[in-house]
C-alpha cells in the first residue's frame, strides 16, 4: 500500500511531465515510501522510534542481491503472474489478508478509545480496551501504563488485573504477576472462560511450586479440555511432580487438540503442540 502510494505521483507525472520534473517528483515519491514504511514498521512491529528507523535505513541492502539475480528471476516472475497462482495465492494466504483488515480495525478503534479516554479520562473500562489495542501492536510498555490507568480508576477491573499479571510473567516479575492473577481470581474465578486458572498455574510452574501449578491447571483442563495451552502446562505439572504416565497423557492430548482445531487457530496452537511433542521425546 505504501508503495503504491509512492508511485502514484509518479506514474501520473510520467504520462504529463518533462523528464527533469520526473526525476525530482520521483525522488520525492521514494523518499514519501521511506517515510510510509517508517510508520508502517513501527505500527505492525510495535518499535521504537529509533529502532524502526534502523530497520527502514537497513533495508535497501537485500535490493544490492536483487540487482545481481534479477535476470535469472525475471522470467520465473513471469509465471507467478498467472491467474492460476494468483487464485492460489490468495487461497492460501487468505488468513493474512483478513489479518490486514482487522490491523486496520484495530487502528480505528484504537483512535476511538483514544478519544473516548479523552471525554472522560476516569473511564476505567476505557483505559482498560486501550490497553488491550495496544497489546495488539506489541506496544507492551504502553499496554502497562493503561492497565495501571484502570485500576487506579477502579481496583474490581478484572481484565486490567488479569493483563497485568500476564505482562509481569513474561518479564519474569513473578511475585507481581502472582499478587495480580490471584486479585483477578478472587474477583472472577471464571474470567475469560476460566484462563485466569491457566495463568495462575503458569506462574506457580515458573515459582517452583509444582503442586499449586497441578491444583490450578487440573481445574481448569476439566473445564477447558481442548486447550492445547492448558493441557501443555498441566503436563508440565504432573511431569515435575514425578507422574510421568499423567504428563505423557496430558501432552498427548495437547497435540492432538492442537492438530484438531480450527485452521484459523493453528497459528496460536502450533507452539502448544511442539512444544508438548518436544516433552513426549523426552519422556
Amino acid at each position: 500500500m505504501a508503495l503504491s502510494a509512492a508511485q502514484l505521483p509518479v506514474l501520473l507525472a510520467a504520462w504529463t511531465a518533462p523528464l527533469e520534473v520526473l526525476a525530482i517528483i520521483a525522488g520525492l515519491s521514494y523518499l514519501y515510501f521511506v517515510v510510509l514504511m517508517f510508520f508502517a514498521v513501527r505500527s505492525v512491529f510495535g518499535l521504537e522510534n529509533r529502532m524502526a528507523g534502523i530497520v527502514v535505513a537497513l533495508s535497501w541492502a537485500p535490493l544490492v542481491g536483487a540487482y545481481f539475480i534479477w535476470a535469472p528471476l525475471s522470467t520465473a516472475l513471469g509465471f507467478l503472474a498467472s491467474p492460476f497462482f494468483l487464485f492460489y495465492i490468495i487461497y492460501y494466504l487468505g488468513g493474512e489478508f483478513s489479518r490486514l483488515g482487522d490491523s486496520m480495525r484495530s487502528g480505528q478503534n484504537l483512535r476511538r478509545m483514544l478519544e473516548a479516554a479523552a471525554i472522560n479520562p476516569h473511564d476505567a473500562d476505557a483505559q482498560t480496551q486501550l490497553g488491550l489495542l495496544h497489546l495488539e501492536r506489541h506496544q507492551h510498555g504502553e499496554a502497562a501504563r493503561r492497565f495501571q490507568n484502570a485500576i487506579a480508576i477502579d481496583p474490581t477491573e478484572t481484565d486490567a488485573q488479569y493483563q497485568l499479571g500476564q505482562l509481569a510473567r513474561e518479564q519474569g516479575k513473578l511475585d507481581q504477576a502472582l499478587k495480580y492473577v490471584s486479585t483477578a481470581l478472587k474477583q472472577d474465578e471464571k474470567h475469560r472462560s476460566s484462563e485466569v486458572h491457566r495463568e495462575l498455574g503458569a506462574i506457580y510452574l515458573e515459582m517452583g511450586k509444582p503442586e499449586e501449578a497441578r491444583r490450578e491447571l487440573s481445574l481448569y483442563t476439566k473445564r477447558r479440555e481442548y486447550d492445547p495451552e492448558g493441557l501443555y502446562y498441566y503436563g508440565r505439572a504432573l511431569e515435575a511432580l514425578g507422574d510421568r504416565p499423567g504428563a505423557r497423557d496430558a501432552y498427548q492430548r495437547a497435540v492432538e487438540a492442537a492438530r484438531t482445531a480450527p485452521r484459523y487457530r493453528h497459528r496460536f496452537t502450533a507452539r502448544w503442540s511442539r512444544l508438548a511433542q518436544k516433552q513426549l521425546r523426552k519422556l
